[in-house]
């Protein structure tokens, strides 16, 4: 099994942060970070030993934080040009894990003194994303914290670079909701387009992500951005970041964004739907096979996805849809797709027995559908 994520928090990296930042000054009291830090490690998880590292370091670094900062930038490792997951401290400094605990000291200790916590973070995510340690930074004082990001953007590092658009999304998973940017995007639009043709994919996905975040809120304004960045002649990267972005929203069928993407109405039949079984146990497979036949005049693109309708607690359903396949149809021409869909436990879902639908899909239009039965 891999190793769990919680464990890259250990004794031997407290032990490395507390010698290089001993290093930058005798005013650091390492012998009280290191027995802050490892007091129960073993007993925490993952966020639990990061906020533990951070309170070691609350109460062992001095109380001005300019001059706790100076220790802290110039314990980091040399910058360098490598992926962020081949970041780990060594010899030279401190990066990779090493950096989410003081990331976080800078965002609790920092908002005083506003300016120079931002630019502190900006070295910080050069060694390890600071992703998460902006947002109460821009929550505090939105206008004052964009005129950095809009900086970052500019920045020759990619590492800044995508801190601009990552920190700034509106609904970043496990980090604190920017409820202000989740109600009106605007601000973080500039920076968003500054970014679409970085020449880093690491970069143009996190450009993807936010403009995904922003259309659970805001999906007519997701759906005009995709037609304006897809108008002329915009490379493949370009195209390929617009679809990312808007996932979801050609899942869930969004007319305005099919037809930015090139999708219109879908003209095509299903002509038979099958399963392999009409009752099945959890942990098995459902095979799925789908006749279609177009019944458009001319060549057509489409989107087949097929949608799972699981059952509830309350007798309900709950829809789920999943990606299938993108196809050209000509005119009267017929397709047969066949899919495997696994109803194994996953963490993500609870399975409730009883009536479960699946249901096929074109560019958004419903087609038809199929019950089975999933037994516990």
């Amino acid at each position: 099994m891999p190793e769990p994520f919680k464990n890259f928090f250990n004794p031997e990296l407290i032990k490395a942060m507390a010698g290089h930042l001993a290093r930058q000054s005798t005013r650091f009291d390492a012998p009280r970070f290191r027995e802050h830090a490892l007091n129960g490690l073993d007993a925490l998880e993952l966020k639990q030993r990061s906020n533990q590292i951070t309170d070691a370091l609350c109460i062992s670094l001095p109380d001005d934080f300019r001059s706790a900062c100076s220790i802290l930038v110039n314990a980091l490792h040399p910058e360098d040009d490598v992926d962020l997951s081949e970041l780990t401290t060594d010899a030279r400094g401190l990066r990779g894990w090493a950096i989410m605990p003081m990331a976080d000291f800078v965002a609790r200790k920092g908002l005083d003194d506003f300016d120079h916590g931002m630019d502190v973070l900006k070295e910080m995510t050069k060694r390890m994303s600071a992703e998460f340690a902006v947002r109460p930074f821009i929550a505090a004082d939105a206008e004052r914290a964009m005129r950095h990001v809009k900086r970052w953007a500019r920045d020759p590092n990619y590492h800044v670079r995508r801190l601009a658009s990552e920190g700034s999304r509106p609904r970043l998973p496990w980090g604190l909701r920017l409820n202000e940017f989740v109600a009106d995007p605007e601000p973080i639009l500039p920076v968003l387009e500054t970014l679409r043709d970085d020449p880093e994919e690491y970069v143009r996905r996190s450009v993807a992500n936010s403009l995904n975040d922003i259309a659970k809120d805001h999906p007519d304004l997701v759906a005009e951005i995709a037609g304006d960045w897809l108008s002329g002649d915009p490379g493949k990267e370009r195209q390929r970041l617009v679809r990312h972005a808007c996932r979801s929203l050609i899942k869930a069928g969004h007319r305005p964004t099919l037809k930015a993407l090139g999708y219109g109405q879908a003209s095509v039949a299903l002509e038979n739907l099958s399963i392999n079984n009409e009752t099945i146990r959890v942990g098995e497979a459902l095979r799925i096979r789908a006749e279609l036949r177009s019944t458009a005049t001319s060549d057509q693109d489409l989107i087949v996805d097929y949608v799972v309708h699981h059952r509830k607690a309350n007798g309900g359903t709950s829809p789920k849809v999943f990606k299938w396949k993108a196809v050209r149809l000509a005119a009267g021409e017929s397709l047969v797709l066949e899919k495997s869909h696994s109803m194994r436990p996953v963490t993500t879902r609870t399975y409730y027995g009883g009536q479960h639908v699946i249901e096929i899909q074109a560019n958004g239009k419903r087609l038809g559908e199929q019950a089975f039965t999933l037994v516990l």
